[in-house]
């Protein structure tokens, strides 16, 4: 008779030839595996390589065109917009002060004068403040011969009081008064609303309305819809304006992205989607002179945009 111990040996033996068989079979495996493992890292480094090597030379030739849009740029704009005034006014803290002083740089280099720098504050477009904002809009406060739209919209009546002061309109209309524009200021910093960045502000022929990023909150579109009333204001107060930002703002709850976005205001106010760049900056500024002639623009690397404006023809 078979006895249990038989049982045992024989059920180990099962076991043992089990486990030499994928011994076995895994060592046969094994050689080819790790050669084509080995072989598809050396690969995959290589490829690596090449990659840092055409990411240099790119980088390489970004600098290279960059260096070359900053020589050719005061040749590009010079006396594109001589004896104009031209507002730089910067929308939150997103926008650097880097951009702000390159952009003033090129509008000298046109021969326009740079005649303030303001800086708008979150609070200028935050739902939370339209009351008090309102209140000083509509109070008594106010300097004389100012007008204000007949409506309620706080937007609207901020937006056509900062027009009024700091924009001079085009033509042979009268420009604004200093005090008018003193007082107004004053009140709106002592609201928080905006900060003068320049020891002075005067009106101004255009506006450049600098702005960053979109707003991704539930308030994106209230926010956004009173700096529109904003450059609406600027623009038929003065000679034109331009707005000015990053890819990020040309997006759909930016400020330049809601612009192209309505046929009607895109066909009136211009639009720059890379202002950080030397050939941003050059649009910009070539885009002032080109509202004057009544003729706005998309330009900048987004989607239906030409990179610059048309240069003006040089008289021989």
């Amino acid at each position: 008779m078979i006895d249990f111990r038989y049982h045992l040996v024989s059920l180990i033996a099962v076991f043992l030839a089990v486990a030499l068989g994928i011994v076995i079979g895994t060592t046969a495996l094994n050689q080819p595996i790790l050669s084509d493992l080995e072989n598809q890292v050396s690969a995959l480094t290589q490829d690596k390589r090449d990659l840092e090597d055409t990411n240099r030379q790119l980088q390489g030739q970004v600098a290279t065109g960059e260096a070359f849009e900053e020589a050719v740029a005061p040749a590009l704009v010079t006396g594109s917009l001589t004896g104009r005034g031209v507002l730089l006014l910067a929308v939150g803290d997103e926008v650097a002060a880097e951009t702000v002083d390159d952009v003033a740089t090129l509008v000298g280099q046109a021969g326009g004068t740079v005649t303030g720098t303001l800086r708008l504050q979150p609070e200028y477009n935050d739902p939370a403040t339209a009351a008090g904002l309102q209140s000083y809009v509509t109070g008594p406060g106010l300097p004389t011969g100012l007008t204000l739209p007949e409506t309620d919209d706080t937007g609207q009546l901020v937006g056509s009081l900062l027009a009024q002061v700091l924009m001079r309109p085009a033509g042979s209309g009268a420009a604004p008064g200093t005090a008018a524009l003193s007082s107004v200021l004053a009140g709106l910093r002592a609201l928080g609303v905006l900060e003068q960045e320049s020891p002075a502000v005067a009106p101004a022929d255009y506006a450049v309305v600098l702005t960053a990023g979109g707003l991704p909150d539930e308030q994106a579109q209230a926010r956004t819809g009173t700096l529109v009333d904003l450059v609406q204001a600027l623009d038929a107060a003065g000679s034109g304006v331009v707005v000015a930002g990053d890819a990020a703002s040309a997006g759909d709850t930016g400020l330049i992205g809601v612009i192209r976005a309505d046929p009607e205001l895109s066909a009136a106010v211009s639009t720059v989607d890379n202002v950080g760049s030397a050939s941003g900056r050059i649009s910009t500024v070539l885009a002032l002179g080109r509202e004057s002639q009544g003729t706005s623009g998309a330009y900048g690397t987004g989607e239906d945009t030409q990179p610059v404006p048309p240069v003006p023809g040089t008289t021989p």
